[in-house]
């Protein structure tokens, strides 16, 4: 790599560690400013998975040491996300990007007035914890949540909360914490089929999970310090900015 490449890649990992950690969708920073760099699109894919492992892990350690969640708690949720990741990874299917891409941005602007008009869901929730038994609803959609983040991980953060604050109850802050937990316990899978392909560049992957980390570090000790409320703002924003870019809109302003 060349010299410059380290200090873009820190600087952007905890841009990207911060967003992910606190909301989701840092991946349509990371990709991009990969293959930027020169990575082929797969090999940015697998890239990516090795900061977000490793961010994954410090963001998780936060809110386990403030005693936000219990791991033990997210073991059988986490079960079908791993399985759809897997799947999500190996899949040799050719889909259109671009349908992929509005349907994504579709979605999170669906998300997007879901917290708008129901904020008392997302900053209060309803269940201290999640059911240690999911119900088949909540194993589906985790599963097909599981399925996109092996696929192609950008954006996967955003569903995953939804699944863990209309489908679980929970709190903003907790489901944050949720949602690091079962990222961590999926995308070891994912990133071995990557690996097992050749597809991981080591010197990309592991400078920008050094920014990854230390954006998750931050973001996990304000979500606790400030509370749900204050991630609901850092979401709304984020999923705008997000849902936009989905949607090819900035191409059309800019």
């Amino acid at each position: 790599m060349e010299w410059y490449f380290y200090p873009i890649l820190i600087l952007a990992g905890t841009l990207v560690g911060f967003i992910n950690t606190l909301a989701g969708s840092g991946s349509l920073i990371s990709l991009p400013l990969l293959m930027y760099l020169g990575l082929p699109a797969n090999i940015a894919n697998g890239t990516n998975r090795v900061a977000i492992l490793l961010q994954s892990l410090v963001g998780v350690g936060v809110f386990r040491n403030s005693k936000v969640i219990r791991i033990r708690e997210g073991i059988w949720i986490a079960l079908p996300a791993v399985i759809g990741s897997i799947i999500g990874a190996i899949l040799a299917v050719d889909l259109n990007e671009e349908v992929m891409r509005k349907f994504i941005g579709g979605l999170m602007l669906v998300m997007f007035f879901l917290i708008i008009l129901k904020p008392e869901s997302w900053i209060k929730g309803k269940a201290g914890s999640i059911n240690p038994k999911p119900g088949i609803l909540q194993i589906v959609i985790f599963f097909a949540i599981g399925l996109y983040g092996g696929f192609i991980q950008a954006g996967v953060g955003f569903f995953l909360l939804g699944g863990l604050v209309l489908g679980s109850g929970l709190n903003l802050v907790k489901a944050n914490a949720f949602k690091n937990l079962i990222v961590l316990l999926y995308t070891p899978f994912a990133l071995t089929v990557f690996i097992l392909n050749g597809q991981v560049h080591w010197g990309m992957g592991l400078t920008l999970a050094l920014g990854n980390m230390l954006g998750a570090l931050i973001a996990g000790k304000m979500a606790v310090k400030r509370g749900a409320g204050f991630v609901r703002i850092i979401l709304l924003v984020v999923i705008s900015v997000a849902a936009l870019d989905m949607l090819g809109l900035f191409k059309l302003i800019f």
